[in-house]
């Protein structure tokens, strides 16, 4: 059985003052709806690099069982390259995960399915769990070439990693017609394309059914429900709901059985 994981992405938003606050708004949040976290959906916390260290601290001082991720990181270990961070900095820093290849880093920074795939091996040489994405623009949805588009992004990601390490792997589907454009994926849409990246998987190996595959396309507390009782989405990558503690705890709410 895949345990489920909801993952916030704070993308570029965070303060020394305003991750304190979340934190504690968090454990209260926790403490006035009597909820019992532990044994629950793994939760996760990928902030801006500049506070690794800050959030590394408030999560080891509050006892809460959150896993801290980056947004990004470098396909090099070390080097000439000039505002990058390696897999070994974040392991400095007790970070167990990484997004890579999110919408934003394709679109405004041009990140290639090579560049991805290189980034996702060297993530798991490290021991480290990618959380690679995948989606289609809107475009490409009424152009019909959505499967088309998630079958490029899976195989170029899948040429990259042996068998053996499916169940390490992390996918999040993100339709990215469905992020901030007012568009919402229905529980029924989401899951047929889960079920076709499950597919996917399954083709490279058996460990394929071991690997979880996140919602990514706007999860929020009103829907998160419906969305996570589907057979093959085992969890969410959240943007904008991250942000507030209430928000965020409804979600991980929603995946507790």
């Amino acid at each position: 059985m895949r345990h489920a994981l909801i993952a916030g992405n704070w993308k570029m938003n965070a303060s020394l003052l305003a991750n304190e606050a979340w934190i504690k708004g968090f454990e209260l949040a926790i403490k006035s709806h009597g909820l019992e976290i532990e044994g629950g959906p793994q939760i996760m916390l990928c902030v801006p690099t500049p506070y690794w260290f800050q959030m590394s601290e408030l999560i080891r001082k509050s006892s809460l069982p959150i896993i801290l991720g980056a947004q990004n990181v470098s396909e090099h270990e070390k080097g000439a390259f000039t505002g990058e961070v390696s897999v070994s900095m974040m392991g400095d820093m007790n970070l167990q995960s990484v997004i890579l290849g999110h919408s934003e880093r394709r679109q405004w920074f041009g990140e290639t399915d090579e560049a991805i795939s290189k980034k996702v091996a060297k993530v798991l040489s490290a021991h480290l769990t990618p959380i690679v994405c995948v989606g289609e623009s809107l475009s490409e949805r009424d152009g019909m070439k959505t499967f088309e588009v998630i079958k490029r992004q899976v195989d170029a990601l899948l040429s990259q990693i042996e068998p053996g390490d499916l169940e390490k792997l992390v996918v999040a589907y993100e339709p990215i017609w469905a992020i901030g454009t007012g568009l919402t994926a229905t529980p029924e849409q989401a899951q047929e394309v889960h079920s076709f990246i499950r597919k996917e998987l399954l083709a490279k190996g058996p460990l394929g059914s071991k690997t979880r595959i996140l919602y990514g396309g706007s999860m929020n507390p009103s829907n998160a429900r419906a969305l996570l009782s589907m057979t093959d989405i085992d969890g969410g990558l959240i943007g904008g709901a991250s942000l507030v503690p209430e928000d965020f705890l409804k979600i991980v709410s929603s995946a507790i059985a």
